[in-house]
């Protein structure tokens, strides 16, 4: 399709392209239900190379750097500076916003593809590389943010039942 544009036309047509791509995948990120981002979906599972997030650390530094980049919070939106609440039901909704946000920069990654078939060597390789720069970081950070909210849910989760089963034996000491 671009194989034969003019220099300003390929910045043009690939700004275009990049832009509306991404403005449609926000917008179903934005419509599909919540369930749809359910952090128990397989594609939102911890893969064992990940160990646990471990290899976020090791292998790319990512407490380095993750702070760093920008992040877009909606009105009453989720920082990934802190934590606001320590309830089950704002872990909850945590998890499911990093599922959302893992989405959304994954599907805009498959714009690089569209790209690299689009546009002549070697614009397509830097338009491609541009996209994959501007999401594979966040899609990552979602990732990596998930490990840490699910260690912080595991360990509610412990305390609660922990809580329990204390007030339970409690009773039973007092009851006769």
């Amino acid at each position: 399709m671009l194989k034969n544009a003019n220099p300003l036309n390929l910045l043009f047509w690939n700004i275009a392209l990049a832009a509306c791509w991404h403005v449609v995948v926000f917008i179903a990120c934005v419509r599909l239900p919540s369930r749809f981002f359910d952090g128990n979906r397989k594609r939102y599972q911890p893969r064992r190379w990940e160990k646990d997030g471990r290899w976020y650390r090791d292998h790319l530094k990512i407490q380095l750097w993750k702070d760093k980049v920008p992040q877009f919070i909606a009105k009453d939106g989720f920082s990934k500076s802190h934590i606001t609440s320590l309830s089950l039901e704002y872990l909850n909704e945590f998890i499911m916003e990093t599922c959302r946000g893992e989405w959304m920069h994954f599907a805009n990654c498959l714009c690089a593809v569209v790209v690299l078939l689009i546009n002549p060597f070697p614009v397509n390789v830097i338009f491609a590389v541009l996209v994959l720069l501007g999401n594979l970081p966040f899609a990552i950070i979602q990732r990596y943010n998930r490990f840490r909210l699910n260690t912080v849910r595991r360990k509610l989760i412990r305390d609660m039942q922990h809580a329990a089963q204390s007030i339970e034996q409690e009773q039973a000491t007092v009851s006769p």
